[in-house]
């Protein structure tokens, strides 16, 4: 049977740029030059690899599985009528999804300054897949190579347009925080984490001695944790049969039970200068949150629960200093953002995924942030993570098209 023929749309009209903005949560589907040359020469032949299916569509075959960039979370430039859900070859992706010159110039024509770019769905948002592979050896020199790719290939390619996120070795958090501290004198920023690690069967994130070496490395470092929604492979689902849409509006309830669970675990108050973002919850859950974490320390905490807060800050105050959030568009939140913290907002287009905002960022940010004063309104579409991120901000007058 003839495989399908796809359509690619041309290039949009980019609208008037009113913000430089900084995308805290975008994907990168991976080429299929990330892991070569840069594995062990023992363990080359076992190192992901793509391979064609008889249909014709193009997977990540390691340890014997296969692996793919789910049709959903390459939609950029395609046709809306046209979208699904299984896998596609490269060049039915819009360039922009896999081609680190290609991503520039389509983030010139959505008028973002700089990305952070996660993995694809393939390897799971913090590389799961990876670094949990059932060859500890592998799995740990997959973590590398990938990272060695983004910070030579990717981040490395265009220093000031991409902030450099590492994955994290999940099977050894003292691994991962050699990794993390070697890593941040490369240059990376940020570090992929799972948001639920008992979901994968490693211990809770209130096993405190487990992951201390991998949280304080984080810290000392200045290492931004990144806990992208579902990262643990699990989102909050509705009914048996229920349609996609249920997960996918429920998405935001996976950021709420971390940042809740992450806090009452104590993380914050543990490490109090560690620096968490929450990617792709959006903030509509938060000052929901606040109430909630308030109420609770007020009522029901105490010692009948075997484990009474007695920090110097309450709940709320240490997700409010710790934890940064993520809008894609909360139009009715935005109201709330001091009670949130104007300072802890950041911003996300979701490139290429079916919830991105691209190419419309531009006008989407114009609307919603029209009436809010000029100070806050930068604050949140670019000023809040180049402070979170070290990262620098283009020249006042702007910057010009990339011409790769």
């Amino acid at each position: 049977m003839p495989r399908p023929t796809w359509t690619l749309l041309p290039d949009p009209e980019p609208h008037e740029r009113v913000f430089p903005v900084i995308s805290v949560d975008d994907h990168i589907t991976e080429p299929p030059d990330v892991f070569i040359g840069r594995m062990p020469q023992r363990l080359a032949e076992r190192a992901p690899q793509i391979l064609e299916m008889p249909d014709g569509t193009q997977v990540w075959a390691f340890e014997n599985a296969i692996h793919f960039d789910y049709g959903l979370g390459v939609v950029a430039g395609r046709p809306r009528e046209e979208w699904k859900f299984d896998g596609l070859r490269f060049e039915e992706m819009r360039a922009g999804c896999w081609d680190v010159h290609a991503r520039v110039r389509d983030m010139d024509l959505d008028g973002v300054w700089a990305s952070v770019c996660f993995p694809s769905m393939a390897w799971g948002f913090a590389g799961r897949v990876l670094s949990l592979a059932r060859d500890p050896e592998l799995g740990l020199a997959a973590v590398r190579a990938w990272n060695q790719w983004n910070i030579e290939e990717w981040s490395g390619a265009y220093p000031e347009r991409f902030i450099p996120l590492q994955l994290a070795y999940l099977a050894d958090p003292v691994v991962a925080a050699a990794e993390v501290r070697a890593n941040a004198e490369r240059g990376f920023a940020a570090v992929s984490f799972v948001d639920a690690p008992h979901r994968l069967g490693l211990p809770p994130i209130t096993d405190h001695d487990h992951w201390e070496p991998f949280l304080r490395a984080c810290e000392e470092t200045g290492t931004v944790v990144c806990l992208h929604t579902g990262a643990s492979g699990h989102i909050v689902e509705g009914s048996p049969g229920a349609p996609l849409n249920v997960g996918t509006t429920l998405f935001p309830a996976g950021a709420f039970a971390a940042a809740v669970d992450w806090t009452w675990a104590r993380v914050p108050t543990r490490y109090p200068d560690l620096k968490i973002a929450l990617s792709e919850g959006g903030i509509g859950w938060v000052p929901m949150a606040i109430d909630r974490l308030d109420y609770v320390i007020a009522h029901s905490a105490g010692p009948a629960t075997g484990d009474p807060w007695t920090e110097d800050v309450t709940p709320s105050e240490a997700l409010r200093r710790n934890f940064w959030f993520c809008m894609l568009d909360d139009p009715t939140t935005l109201p709330a953002r001091h009670a949130i913290g104007v300072d802890h907002i950041l911003f996300e287009t979701d490139y290429p995924h079916a919830d991105s905002t691209w190419p419309h960022t531009q006008k989407l940010l114009a609307e919603r942030l029209g009436d809010v004063p000029a100070p806050e309104a930068e604050a949140i579409a670019y000023r809040n993570a180049a402070a979170l991120f070290g990262h620098p901000l283009p020249a006042p007058d702007g910057w010009g098209a990339t011409d790769v």
